[in-house]
């Protein structure tokens, strides 16, 4: 890692020393001491008290109860003042910048609890090119004040930064870097996004407590009730010994949202009220019931950070960075064997945990996803011992699992997450799952949905029903019959799990044929499941035998170099002992389909799976319309597929894939936007893109230009892009590479071996 030698700013003038401007400054102060942030920080208070403890707590160089005695030079200025005050501290401000006391690049922040008025102020004040970009650090303290403060106030609490269209995205990274080296967990969010969020979780809260307080207070026999007040009044009623002006400001400053949560509120209390004046018994039942499940599932989100996966050291967030410098090659060639499979490295640990005996696996992918499988039954109580890329497990049986005393951490894996909820579901005790940033945002409803028609009790998180998920134990399942609504091994896979433990036979609709190693691997268990023409059932109540399995290497890896071969110069690549599962081999069948010369040898078939060496040779690729039938055979490798269709002669044409757009990220986007900045047309459909390459016939020459491509925490777009580099003009720079290790961790090593010019770079 190359540790970061400059301060991220050079003075930081904090305005405001109460409990969260004097806790951002004692943070800083003790956060510097291992990261550099600032040069020096300068401070203004009306209470020149506050400035003096300040100044002997050595916490500010200087301070002073006027802006513009202090704020001179300064490159970062955070307003800590109740909110209606700090329009006029725009103003100063401006006025300061305007006699040039202040760097052309200085940034204006604020901790305060509302957003859409502030940045109304600064365009009116500052003018559309505004530097202001509004902070809120979702943290508190029962007490106020300077000497309340609390240098590790933010460690682990959301921090939301809510940048304009016009804020520079290099201020943005500095103040993210800035409040993650003081611990906290940054979220970037629209002004008026925050506002309408704030007036559900915080402002809608505050004001009932206010109310029923104010209620009780005007009751006539307000001292008998409170004399009998139990811990849930105490409770709810404790935020309404909050400040009242502070709170009057906030009112008043997000009022239109306020407005909206509090008639939500009243519309729903109406209903409530309705169901008990009537005595609707099952309905009561079934409101209040949801609401135990949501809040305990609100309680899971609270306390799930696991410090072992999410560190708040001040060196670990820099760690998180990586990109990779590429300059251009062509040649290429070499013999090559590619990581295991992660899909059946994934399985291998799950089956192998729930069978009854010792299972042992060889070619296990030591990747990151497969090895959050791995911990997670870890967590559970089975005995797994592992050296390199072999496995032993130690089945517990079909009812053996234990519960685990902390949330599953996930990391990238959507596998993970989806076939373990189908686990998960049917055991004795609660259960949570988190994941990494990447995967907090895929959907888990698909997965949700029907386990619940199998009578699972499930609480996914947001409107898009993401993680953390949150399993409530103890639950009878019963099988169903389920169509899927699209092909997807994942919900095929989380079902037939599910089936496992349900009453009866689940019976599972595909609408098109998607890869099968859960059936597959379940049937060398001794688990029996039947599948013919896209329809699968499984019988529930049975139990799996212990096996030996050998993972073979993972055709979604081999694609990237598959592509490479095709594409580049040389001899071509051969690539040993790749899984053929016949549910797998789309990317082979759409290359052959533009022209690329692939060769199968040495085929065999090992624990079910049919394995093969692959030969490419370069090759002259042409145009196609992508057939759909062949779409859910080659999901996770179309990315790459975008590459080889950059390169060819004519249009490419893919359609039915909306798959592609809740995977690690909006695939079909984000390649379009990369692939643009490399120089291709391109045009984005709802379910697919249309590819105009721009390759000639006899010749190899430059396709792609140079640029700058963010991955966006996508594995596989980055080494699609790195696949690119062999027909680039110019050198490529990709960032958020960190996130290949979640399935290639040898990816840059390999790739230079046969003829790529990969530098890691750690930011």
């Amino acid at each position: 890692m190359n540790k970061i030698r400059q301060p991220i700013f050079d003075q930081i003038c904090v305005v405001g020393l109460g409990l969260i401007g004097a806790s951002f400054v004692q943070a800083l102060v003790q956060a510097n001491q291992d990261t550099p942030l600032m040069r020096r920080i300068v401070a203004v208070d009306s209470n020149e008290r506050s400035i003096r403890l300040a100044c002997q707590a050595g916490l500010i160089a200087e301070g002073h109860t006027d802006l513009s005695q202090v704020a001179q030079g300064s490159d970062l200025i955070v307003l800590a003042t109740p909110v209606q005050s700090i329009p006029k501290l725009f103003a100063q401000i401006h006025a300061l910048s305007t006699l040039k006391k202040l760097p052309e690049h200085c940034i204006i922040s604020d901790v305060g609890s509302t957003k859409a008025d502030l940045l109304q102020a600064a365009r009116q004040i500052f003018g559309q090119h505004h530097r202001f970009i509004g902070g809120h650090p979702i943290a508190g303290a029962e007490n106020s004040g300077f000497e309340a403060r609390k240098g590790d106030l933010f460690v682990r609490h959301k921090l939301i930064l809510c940048p304009d269209n016009h804020s520079d995205a290099k201020d943005i990274q500095k103040l993210q870097a800035l409040w993650q080296a003081l611990g906290a967990d940054v979220v970037l969010m629209s002004s008026d996004r925050h506002d309408q969020v704030l007036a559900y979780t915080s402002h809608l809260p505050h004001l009932l407590a206010f109310s029923l307080t104010h209620q009780l207070a005007e009751h006539d026999d307000n001292l008998d009730i409170l004399r009998y007040a139990a811990g849930g009044f105490r409770d709810f009623s404790r935020i309404a010994a909050s400040d009242p002006q502070m709170w009057h400001d906030i009112f008043l400053a997000n009022k239109t949202a306020i407005l909206q949560a509090l008639d939500e509120f009243s519309a729903h209390l109406g209903e409530f009220r309705q169901l008990i004046h009537q005595e609707q018994s099952q309905s009561l039942l079934a409101w209040l019931g949801k609401s135990r499940d949501v809040r305990r599932h609100f309680g899971h989100m609270l306390t799930s950070h696991d410090t072992s996966h999410h560190s708040s050291t001040h060196q670990d967030i820099y760690m998180t960075n990586q990109s990779y410098h590429i300059k251009p090659a062509q040649s290429i060639l070499g013999t090559i064997t590619v990581p295991g499979d992660k899909s059946i490295s994934h399985r291998s640990i799950m089956f192998g945990s729930l069978a009854d005996g010792v299972t042992k696996v060889s070619g296990f992918l030591q990747g990151e996803d497969a090895l959050a499988t791995l911990q997670a039954f870890s967590d559970m109580g089975v005995k797994i011992e592992r050296e390199g890329d072999q496995v032993v497990i130690h089945g517990v049986g079909i009812d053996g699992l234990n519960a685990p005393n902390k949330p599953l951490y996930m990391g990238n894996s959507g596998t993970s997450m989806r076939l373990l909820a189908g686990i998960l579901s049917a055991q004795q005790f609660d259960s949570v799952m988190t994941g990494d940033v990447s995967l907090s945002k895929r959907p888990m409803e698909r997965v949700a949905k029907p386990l619940r028609q199998m009578g699972a009790i499930i609480q996914s998180t947001g409107e898009k029903g993401t993680a953390p998920l949150s399993i409530t134990g103890g639950q009878s399942l019963t099988a169903i019959d389920y169509t899927l609504p699209v092909a997807s091994a994942q919900i095929k896979s989380c079902l037939i799990l599910a089936a496992l433990w349900a009453k009866g036979t689940t019976t599972i609709t595909e609408p098109e044929i998607s890869r099968d190693h859960t059936e597959r691997m379940l049937n060398a268990f001794n688990y029996p499941v039947h599948s013919k023409d896209g329809v699968i059932t499984v019988t529930g109540g049975g139990r799996l035998t212990a096996c030996d399995i050998i993972v073979p290497a993972d055709i979604s890896s081999a694609a990237f170099f598959m592509v490479l071969a095709a594409i580049g110069q040389g001899e071509g690549l051969t690539i040993k002992k790749v899984g053929m599962n016949p549910t797998r081999t789309g990317v082979i069948d759409i290359l052959t389909l533009m022209g690329a010369d692939i060769s199968i040898t040495n085929e065999t078939v090992v624990g079910g799976e049919p394995i093969a060496d692959i030969i490419v040779k370069p090759s002259q690729l042409m145009g196609i319309d992508i057939p759909e039938h062949l779409v859910p055979l080659a999901i996770d490798e179309f990315p790459v597929l975008f590459v080889a269709a950059s390169c060819a002669i004519g249009k490419t044409t893919l359609t039915g894939a909306k798959e592609l757009r809740v995977k690690e990220s909006d695939r079909i986007a984000v390649m379009a936007e990369g692939l643009t900045t490399l120089g291709i047309e391109c045009e984005v459909l709802d379910d697919g893109m249309i590819i105009h390459g721009k390759g000639k016939a006899g010749e190899t020459t430059a396709i792609f230009g140079g640029g700058v491509i963010e991955s966006h925490h996508d594995h596989r777009i980055a080494m699609s892009f790195a696949v690119a580099s062999v027909r680039a003009s110019d050198d490529i720079i990709i960032h958020g590479t960190q996130t290949v290790n979640t399935s290639f961790p040898n990816f840059a090593n390999l790739a230079n071996q046969v003829g790529l010019n990969i530098q890691v770079i750690d930011e």
